[in-house]
């Protein structure tokens, strides 16, 4: 009987790896369709960064310099990389791929794998723990491909890539090696993504405090049982990480806080269907969220219908009430205005968008799917209960990601054009520099093999007198009047001004790849009359 419970079990692991695998192909099937060739239409600037951010780390070890930090962008200031999120602990280990393939492709993986592998472990999770194999494999598809999930996979891997969290909670006996397993987990979990480590750890922190409520002998005895083995991990992880975060909170370029404003979410985001899913509406979806790379709760209302229609049906179970609890009130601290206003003074929680923390909903939801798939093996009319759970989870089912072509790079930086122009060390300055609203010329210099820096650019740092942090550096004045006039805002430009920034930024050359509004006529005049080569007006403004 256990052989057979055994291989049923193996044969549902096998099949809900390939679900979940093919689930994920499907979806991204446009980005996989041509990945260094196709653009996810509502990832906004990120898709450009974050291929960016592989790219500089693939040159960073590749030529020996220090991968948290490079001088090659916000020339010459530089950017912290640790205090960026390049995910480290997936852009080294796919540096092969972003060198032969391309990093188009690595964010395609990225994306594969963080949907179908974060799925996979919440189900190895809550079959070991909670479920049978098969009702866990629903409440790992759920936990893979939830709302929150879909809309970060546009732009936000570090919030994709979320194995290793189940990873934490297996079980394991007190002792030295899983304090050490622990410790690498949740130094390796950093280096995967800073922000979503603390939403997991707060998450946790609330259901500890439910089962101390529901049980508090038990969690007292657990408690006694593990401070050992959990404080060993706990300074373990942060031995092996605190260069690094000594790096990121105190090295050049770094910043002490990034604040967003008020972005929780409102009891009608918790209710509503996601953008790209079956019942989304846009407009509904855009009111609700920052944008569509942050719709952090949508999971619809006949899910929480569902959901809570569980915790009654199935409240005599300890668990269930738990769980109840812990998403109930991590919703709550979701909400503006809500119990955040707690937290949102504290260090690192100060820099945390609020609707974030709906995420941390997603793991208990898909606890209580599972439970509720197992009790309806013993229903006599457990047919209303999976016409329910279809009827609840149908809504927010992920229509596939929309891809667009991407604008090709123009052949002077593919070529090899480039090099005439400008200096080793010296930089080359499109026209207008790189920002949040746009980033391509950050992949210009990806293709041209980093041959060259460029100034400001689309990473955090600091920003103003005070250290906080904002997205891109403060503009130099010459940057804000390139802008003013590519959106037809006039020639404002000030020469004595353009001759200080271009000495700054130490530029030998000004790029502008298609004429827009009237810069380019504004920088003929300033600068003399610009050459065409390989597809772009190049300014040569080299200095002695």
């Amino acid at each position: 009987m256990k052989t057979q419970l055994r291989s049923r079990h193996q044969v549902t692991t096998v099949v809900a790896a390939l679900a979940y695998v093919t689930t994920a192909m499907i979806l991204l099937h446009g980005l996989w369709s041509d990945p260094n060739g196709r653009y996810l239409y509502d990832s906004g600037q990120d898709q450009e960064q974050w291929q960016w951010f592989f790219d500089i780390t693939a040159h960073q070890v590749l030529t020996g310099q220090n991968p948290l930090f490079t001088g090659l962008l916000n020339h010459p200031d530089g950017v912290n990389l640790m205090a960026n999120t390049t995910m480290l602990g997936l852009s080294i280990p796919l540096i092969p791929v972003t060198v032969l393939l391309g990093s188009g492709v690595t964010w395609a993986i990225a994306l594969t794998i963080g949907l179908a592998g974060t799925a996979f472990a919440w189900y190895w999770l809550f079959s070991r723990r909670i479920a049978s194999a098969p009702a866990a494999a629903i409440g790992g598809l759920f936990c893979g491909f939830a709302p929150a999930m879909i809309s970060h996979a546009n732009a936000h891997p570090n919030f994709v890539v979320l194995a290793v969290i189940p990873c934490l909670l297996l079980p394991r006996p007190p002792g030295r090696r899983n304090a050490i397993v622990l410790g690498l987990l949740i130094a390796y979990q950093l280096f995967l993504g800073e922000e979503i480590l603390l939403l997991a750890a707060t998450g946790l922190l609330v259901f500890a405090l439910a089962h101390s409520w529901a049980d508090p002998g038990r969690t007292a005895a657990f408690a006694r049982r593990y401070a050992t083995t959990i404080a060993g991990a706990g300074l373990l992880a942060l031995v092996l990480v605190a260069g690094s975060l000594f790096w990121q909170f105190k090295g050049p370029q770094s910043y002490h806080s990034l604040v967003h404003g008020r972005a929780g979410n409102s009891l009608h985001a918790l209710t509503a269907f996601p953008t790209r899913s079956l019942f989304g509406d846009p407009e509904v979806a855009q009111q609700l969220a920052m944008n569509r790379t942050e719709e952090n709760a949508f999971f619809g209302w006949p899910l929480i219908i569902l959901i809570l229609g569980l915790v009654f049906a199935l409240r005599k179970q300890q668990l269930v009430r738990i769980l109840g609890a812990t998403t109930a009130l991590i919703g709550w601290l979701s909400l503006t205005p809500g119990p955040w206003t707690l937290l949102a003074q504290l260090p690192l929680y100060e820099s945390v968008i609020e609707s974030r923390f709906a995420m941390a909903c997603i793991p208990p939801i898909g606890a209580l799917l599972a439970l509720g798939i197992d009790a309806l093996r013993t229903k006599p009319l457990r047919w209303l209960g999976w016409t329910a759970i279809g009827a609840a989870l149908l809504p927010i089912v992920p229509t596939p990601f929309v891809t667009v072509a991407r604008q090709p790079v123009p052949a002077f930086f593919t070529d090899g054009s480039w090099r005439g122009y400008v200096r080793p060390g010296h930089t080359l300055v499109p026209a207008p520099p790189p920002n949040s609203g746009e980033a391509r010329a950050m992949r210009w210099q990806a293709e041209a093999g980093f041959g060259f820096a460029i100034p400001e650019g689309y990473f955090v740092g600091p920003y103003g007198p005070d250290g906080g942090g904002a997205y891109g550096a403060q503009p130099r004045p010459t940057a804000t009047m390139m802008r003013q006039a590519a959106n037809g805002e006039g020639c404002v430009i000030d020469p004595v001004q353009l001759d200080a920034d271009l000495r700054y930024w130490r530029a030998d050359a000004v790029v502008l790849d298609h004429d827009r509004g009237e810069l380019r006529a504004c920088l003929d005049e300033l600068l003399g009359r610009s050459t065409f080569v390989g597809g772009v007006w190049v300014w040569t403004v080299a200095r002695p």
